[in-house]
């Protein structure tokens, strides 16, 4: 019952796609060249509580950089990384960010640590995928977990100890130039290709701001002409990413999780004239042995005499066979979600024989749908 009111609820959640809705273009779409950039950075964690990398050459060779780099010599076997650890330091240098302003990043460790709890992040360098320095990282860790050891072998860890978060550790040392204030042309690509959507979009910029500022490149892209004052080009992009546009439906889709069961079915499915038998074969074997005490018999002068032999194993083997009566529905043309799910709920499918349902309809043709299996 449970299952059937959920795929119910699927089917009015999804019936009203016919409905026509207007969406923001900033939710439709995103300016070209306008985005985050990942940075990454080999560091180290140090005030571990014995929860470091231990005896590891990696940790003890960046330990003794770093104190060679603050003017003091040390020699590999005189450092102990038990509280300390090699770590990966990530983060996203947004857009329009500028020198001086701060960002969070993420601290991954390397080697053997086993958690970061209480440690600090020593002050790392971030580079860009060309190999620039674009950040510096530094600071104290927010470790969300935890782990303890008995000692007799025995561990408890909760959530993830090995990762920490050091809330704006970054700051910002080189911005990202950005063709944003110099281009005569943006270019909106939308977040799924759809060329009723450009269309659409490039028809609600025109109708707002009068003339062929904007054009549907592809499926896409839509550009758009902008001031060519560049004072003016944020209060233009403010009233642009806030017109209202109607996407167009998407296409029938039926996408399925074939390891967890889930199916959804879009608003646009149909499917022609079909039948179909949906029924259960249940074959049980049983593997038995029947055991019986062997014996040998001897004629003598004294006798007949009755010795026990060896064992007698007799395999016994059952085979029970339970087919359950097939049950048949048929698809009128074209036939609704609704009526689809309604159908397939009445015979009680499982969602392993949905899955087969649907697949059997895609491959004779019936399924006027893409079948998406993920």
């Amino acid at each position: 019952m449970a299952r059937k009111i959920a795929i119910a609820f699927l089917v009015l959640l999804l019936g009203g796609a016919g409905v026509a809705r207007a969406d923001r273009i900033k939710d439709l779409a995103e300016v070209a060249g306008v985005r985050s950039n990942p940075l990454v950075g080999y560091g180290l964690v140090v005030g571990l509580s014995g929860t470091g990398d231990g005896n590891s050459s990696l940790t003890r060779q960046s330990m003794r950089s770093i104190i060679s780099r603050l003017g003091l010599e040390t020699e590999p076997g005189e450092l102990d990384a038990r509280n300390a650890a090699a770590v990966m330091v990530t983060a996203e240098l947004s857009p329009f960010i500028k020198p001086g302003q701060q960002m969070d990043i993420t601290v991954s460790t390397v080697g053997k640590a086993k958690s970061l709890q209480g440690g600090t992040l020593l002050m790392t360098p971030l580079m860009g995928a060309d190999g620039e320095v674009y950040a510096i990282a530094q600071g104290n860790l927010v470790v969300g977990g935890f782990g303890v050891r008995g000692g007799d072998g025995s561990s408890l860890t909760v959530n993830v100890p090995t990762v920490g978060r050091v809330p704006g550790g970054g700051t910002v040392e080189r911005a990202v130039s950005s063709s944003f204030l110099d281009a005569e042309y943006l270019v909106l690509n939308l977040r799924r290709n759809d060329f009723s959507t450009a269309a659409a979009v490039a028809d609600g910029v025109n109708a707002t701001f009068g003339g062929d500022v904007a054009v549907a490149i592809d499926g896409t892209s839509v550009r758009v002409r902008v001031p060519s004052d560049p004072a003016q080009r944020v209060a233009f992009m403010g009233l642009l990413e806030n017109i209202e546009v109607a996407p167009a439906e998407p296409p029938a889709q039926v996408i399925v999780n074939a390891r967890s069961g889930t199916i959804v079915i879009g608003g646009n499915v149909k499917v022609t004239p079909a039948a179909v038998t949906h029924g259960s074969l249940t074959v049980r074997v049983n593997e038995d042995f029947n055991v019986d005490q062997g014996a040998t018999v001897v004629n003598g002068p004294g006798g007949t005499v009755v010795a026990p032999g060896d064992p007698v194993v007799t395999p016994d083997t059952r085979i029970d066979v339970q087919q359950d009566p097939a049950r048949a529905f048929v698809f009128d043309p074209g036939i609704s979600l609704a009526s689809l799910v309604d159908a397939i709920n009445a015979v009680g499918a499982s969602p392993a024989d949905l899955v087969a349902i649907l697949e059997a309809l895609h491959r004779a043709g019936a399924l006027r749908a893409e079948l998406i299996v993920i």
